[in-house]
C-alpha cells in the first residue's frame, strides 16, 4: 500500500507568522496563522494518520511538527536545498507559498519511499546541539571584533575587558555542556570518543550529539547525517571532482575539521595525513578525509561501547 492509496497527503510552507496549507484530496489552499492555538484548531480538522511535508525553515516550523506529531500523522520534515533543486528538475518556474506548499505535497506523493518520518529529537540533542551553535557564533563574533579593534589604543582597555567577559560566557557554555551531558547518562560516551588524538570536549560532545539522533545502521549512515558524505558526479570520461553533501549540522563538520588539523600533527594520524597528500590532495582534501575517518573511528567506539587503542597500522582505528 502506498502513501497515496491510505493517506491524504499535505503539503505546508512556513513562515514566521502564518503557515501555507496543500491539501491534495481536496486541491485546496489555506492559510493558518503559525501560533499554537491556531494550528492545534487546523490539525483536529485533519483526516487521521494525514501525512504532512513540512519545508524546514529555522526554528518556525517547529510548533507545527511537534503538535502535528503529538496528534498521530506522519510528518516528514524537507531540507530546503533539496525542495529547491525539485523545484528546478520539475521546470517548475515560479515560486509562491501556494505553489511551494503544493510542491511539498508532490514531492512527499512522488518520494515518500525515500524519506523518513519525523521523531522528536532527545531532550539533550536540542540542547546541546542549541548551545554549540551559540557558543560557535559567539566565537565567531569575538574573533571579529578582535581583529577590528586590534589597531586601536584607544579601545584597548575595553577589548581587555570584552575578552574577558567572553571568555567566562565560554566557561559557563562548556559547564552547561558538561551537565546536561551528564545528566543524559553520555559522559561514558564523551570520554570515548576524546581518547582519540586531536579530538577535544566539544568535538567529542558534538559526535555523541549527533549519535543520540537517530539509530545509526551503520558509519556510512552516520557520516550521511553529519553533511560529510562525498558527491559523485561522473558522466562518460568526465569525473568531476567530489564535494561533501554538507546536509547535516555545519557546526558539527566545523568542529570535526578543527580536530583533523590537531590529529594531523599527532605521531598516530600524521603518517595518514601525509599519505593523502602524496596522493596529490590538497591540504583542505587530506583534511576532510581525515575528518571523515575521525567520524568514522568516533562511530565505532559508540557503536561497539569499546574503548579506543590506536594501532599504527590501521591510524588510529579502534580495537575492539
Amino acid at each position: 500500500m502506498t502513501i497515496l492509496d491510505s493517506q491524504v497527503v499535505i503539503g505546508v510552507d512556513v513562515a514566521k507568522d502564518e503557515i501555507v496549507v496543500y491539501r491534495s484530496d481536496l486541491d485546496a489552499i489555506k492559510i493558518v496563522s503559525n501560533a499554537r492555538p491556531a494550528l492545534k484548531k487546523w490539525l483536529k480538522t485533519l483526516p487521521a494518520n494525514s501525512a504532512l511535508a513540512i519545508e524546514a525553515t529555522g526554528i518556525y516550523h517547529l510548533d507545527t511538527t511537534e503538535l502535528a506529531h503529538e496528534m498521530g500523522h506522519d510528518v516528514y520534515v524537507i531540507d530546503g536545498r533539496r525542495l529547491n533543486r525539485y523545484r528546478d528538475g520539475i521546470n517548475v518556474r515560479a515560486k509562491t507559498d501556494a505553489l511551494d506548499a503544493a510542491l511539498l505535497a508532490r514531492y512527499l506523493r512522488k518520494e515518500s519511499d525515500g524519506l523518513r518520518i519525523w521523531s522528536p529529537p532527545p531532550k539533550a540533542y536540542t540542547q546541546l546541539k542549541s548551545l554549540l551553535r551559540r557558543r560557535a557564533e559567539l566565537v565567531r563574533h569575538c574573533v571579529a571584533i578582535k581583529q577590528s579593534w586590534k589597531d586601536e589604543p584607544l579601545l584597548k582597555d575595553a577589548l581587555a575587558e570584552f575578552l574577558a567577559n567572553v571568555e567566562h560566557i565560554e566557561k559557563n557554555i562548556q559547564k552547561v555542556l558538561k551537565s546536561i551531558v551528564s545528566e543524559a547518562g553520555l559522559n561514558a560516551q564523551v570520554q570515548r570518543c576524546q581518547a582519540i588524538e586531536g579530538v577535544g570536549i566539544l568535538t567529542a560532545t558534538a559526535a555523541v550529539t549527533a549519535f543520540t539522533r537517530g539509530d545509526f545502521p551503520d558509519s556510512d549512515s552516520y557520516i550521511a547525517f553529519l553533511g560529510m558524505d562525498p558527491r559523485v558526479r561522473q558522466s562518460g570520461k568526465k569525473d568531476q571532482r567530489r564535494r561533501l553533501s554538507k546536509r547535516g549540522d555545519s557546526e558539527f563538520r566545523r568542529l570535526l575539521h578543527n580536530s583533523a588539523m590537531a590529529a594531523s600533527r599527532s605521531p598516530v594520524w600524521q603518517p595518514y595525513y601525509h599519505r593523502c597528500l602524496a596522493r596529490g590532495l590538497k591540504a583542505t582534501e587530506a583534511l576532510v578525509i581525515l575528518a571523515r575517518k575521525l567520524a568514522r573511528v568516533m562511530f565505532a567506539l559508540m557503536k561497539n561501547q569499546s574503548e579506543y587503542k590506536p594501532n599504527s597500522m590501521f591510524e588510529g582505528s579502534p580495537q575492539t
